[in-house]
């Protein structure tokens, strides 16, 4: 019996079990880069921009190796970069005497992590300005472009109470920003006067308007709380979490000196 015809079928569907998983992978990641990616109409005025926006400060904690020795032992994800530095900072060394001894140090309710379930991106969130120009009964095409009529200041925000908002903003603003690699912060302001020579045509007996909006990311996930003790047993050291709950929380955040433009002729 030929084996030949047998050991090539077999190649060809090893081959095909290998190629298939991964261009269907890539064309899902392909994907999801494309649902963030800046469109055509959405252009960055950050040379342009009267106002000088300062980043947000987006600090990324890293976690000493003590408390990192103390976190991987808990079954809760611990991602608050505020509580991370606290408990960097944290100095509580127990007697290498004292032997028999117990106690717990209560540190405070916290937020300890944000998981994101749904991130989407509203390109024309919020309208801060419209040009218009009349081109009705003229004898030839008219250009007109994007000027900015009065400073605007847009800040975004939590969409529903929580405890420890601030807290919560920057673990959401750090996913956010990581998961659509876009420039975020809860404020971004348009000077008074911003220009952008993107020029548009009015042909004759048309009237044209130029909208521009601020685009912004929504962001919604579960925030998980829990109550934070210092445990001493002997000359030993640990992280306790006790009281765990977890609360639905959602944000929008502007995308910073962007605009989207609509334009339109009547």
């Amino acid at each position: 019996m030929n084996k030949k015809p047998l050991i090539w079928a077999v190649f060809i569907i090893f081959c095909m079990v290998l190629v298939f998983p991964v261009s269907g992978y890539s064309k899902e990641k392909k994907s999801q880069q494309d649902e963030f990616a800046v469109p055509n109409h959405v252009l960055t005025i950050t040379k342009e921009n009267t106002y000088s926006n300062s980043a947000e400060d987006q600090e990324i904690v890293e976690p000493s190796k003590a408390t990192k020795a103390f976190i991987e032992e808990l079954d809760i994800p611990v991602e608050n970069p505020d509580l991370i530095k606290m408990l960097n900072e944290t100095s509580v060394k127990p007697s290498p005497f004292s032997i028999g001894y117990r106690g717990m140090i209560y540190l405070g309710r916290w937020a300890l992590n944000y998981k994101s379930t749904n991130t989407t991106v509203n390109w024309e969130y919020q309208k801060i300005n419209t040009n218009e120009q009349n081109n009705l009964g003229g004898e030839s095409p008219q250009k007109m472009h994007y000027i900015q009529k009065e400073q605007r200041e847009i800040t975004g925000a939590l969409v529903n109470k929580i405890a420890s908002p601030e807290d919560v903003k920057k673990m959401i603003l750090l996913d956010a920003a990581k998961e659509t690699k876009l420039p975020l912060s809860y404020q971004t302001i348009i000077g008074k006067d911003t220009q952008k020579e993107n020029n548009y045509t009015i042909p004759v007996n048309k009237y044209g308007t130029l909208t521009a909006y601020v685009p912004a990311v929504i962001d919604k996930g579960q925030v998980t709380f829990g109550d934070i003790y210092i445990q001493l047993k002997g000359n030993n050291k640990s992280i306790q979490v006790k009281n765990v709950t977890k609360q639905g929380i959602g944000a929008w955040i502007p995308i910073q000196d962007h605009l989207a433009f609509s334009f339109t002729l009547q």
